[in-house]
């Protein structure tokens, strides 16, 4: 551990965690030179923090770009990256592209992991980095995540889930490290708003993400567009419900989800949930 964490450390007063922050240290220091798969989510950004402390130039963040990415996520991670000073580069993906993808199976995850892996791992052997890691934390490996299957099949270490940090233990460690978005909401890739089966095009991705768009600019973070055909269906948290109908201008909502090609607007009662989309897999 370099001597920017020791006090760091030793400050955590949860000694769980601050165990876990150490052997995370560690397993950062034996790799010494790292890629890491890098969304700018709150997961991949701790890694890239943790790297960075540790290796410095040794570390090097990876961003995919392809549609299922919104513009305003991409312009987040660089910034993030940018305050964290590690390194950090683009490239595209193209997993739609690919039929077994863009047919939206229960297994859809694992073409994108694969498309992104075979995408990032020859770049790390180019570029003298003996390791790609991601932000897999210990609470989706109790999640339905395929993606992690294509990930281990090429090599890909999960630092968070060795070590088993949740992501309760993600937020409280990035807001121990001063990362001022350790409270971020989580942002799935915009495939993750489909119903299994329904195709997924570059078209649809554009129209959910200008939906999500107009909803972040009304000032709602933690918010999805589900995608069903011509419907969207508006997910918040079920306590910001009933704020939502009384401050929101229904009418111009309609009208801006219209213009971005929805027919249908509705709003789920149930309120948001994370991986709603997978109880029909039960």
């Amino acid at each position: 551990m370099n001597s920017t964490q020791a006090p760091l450390a030793s400050s955590l007063q949860d000694s769980t965690l601050r165990e876990k922050f150490e052997h995370l240290t560690q397993i950062f220091a034996e790799m010494e030179r790292v890629l890491v798969a890098y969304s700018g989510g709150i997961d991949s950004t701790l890694v890239a923090k943790l790297a960075w402390d540790q290796l410095g130039e040794g570390a090097l963040a990876v961003t995919a770009v392809s549609p299922s990415l919104l513009p305003e996520d991409l312009e987040e991670a660089i910034a993030q990256a940018q305050i964290i000073g590690i390194r950090h580069e683009i490239v595209e993906t193209h997993e739609l592209e690919d039929p077994s993808y863009a047919a939206n199976p229960i297994n859809r995850c694992y073409f994108c992991k694969r498309e992104l892996h075979d995408t990032l791992r020859p770049l790390a052997q180019s570029w003298g980095y003996d390791y790609v890691v991601d932000g897999l934390n210990a609470d989706d490996l109790s999640d339905y995540r395929p993606g992690v299957q294509a990930a281990l099949e090429r090599g890909v270490r999960s630092p968070l889930a060795e070590v088993g940090l949740s992501k309760v233990e993600v937020r409280q460690l990035s807001r121990h490290l001063g990362l001022p978005w350790w409270d971020k909401p989580a942002q799935p890739c915009l495939s993750s708003r489909f119903p299994y089966g329904e195709e997924i095009t570059a078209e649809k991705l554009r129209r959910v993400g200008a939906a999500e768009r107009y909803l972040r600019r009304l000032g709602w973070r933690q918010v999805r567009v589900r995608s069903e055909k011509d419907t969207a269906r508006i997910e918040l948290p079920p306590q910001q419900i009933r704020d939502f109908i009384l401050k929101t201008d229904l009418e111009a909502l309609v009208k801006a989800f219209q213009a971005a090609g929805y027919l249908y607007v509705s709003l789920d009662l149930e309120g948001y949930q994370s991986g709603k989309l997978n109880r029909v897999l039960n």
